[in-house]
């Protein structure tokens, strides 16, 4: 379940800190009983950004395979180690 905290709880810095770095996910802040932000670690943040370029480039190769805008890997390949007697 997601942590939750109100946004005058971010006056502790050092606690928030410790929160956000033993969170396996995002902490959400809520200001006024509404969703304001979401804060969460640097390892967090980069492992999401990863996964999300990961995404992002299986669903471009998805649209090229079904646009037919790929090629046979196997006859390059095979030039390439005849030249280099792989």
């Amino acid at each position: 379940m997601p942590q939750i905290i109100p946004i005058k709880d971010l006056k502790n810095t050092a606690e928030i800190s410790e929160m956000v770095h033993a969170a396996e996910e995002p902490i959400y802040v809520t200001k006024n009983g509404y969703g304001d932000m979401v804060i969460m670690s640097v390892e967090m943040y980069e492992s999401t950004m990863k996964m999300l370029n990961l995404y992002r480039e299986l669903e471009l190769s998805e649209r090229q395979i079904e646009s037919g805008r790929t090629k046979d890997a196997r006859q390059p390949l095979g030039k390439l180690r005849e030249k280099y007697d792989v």
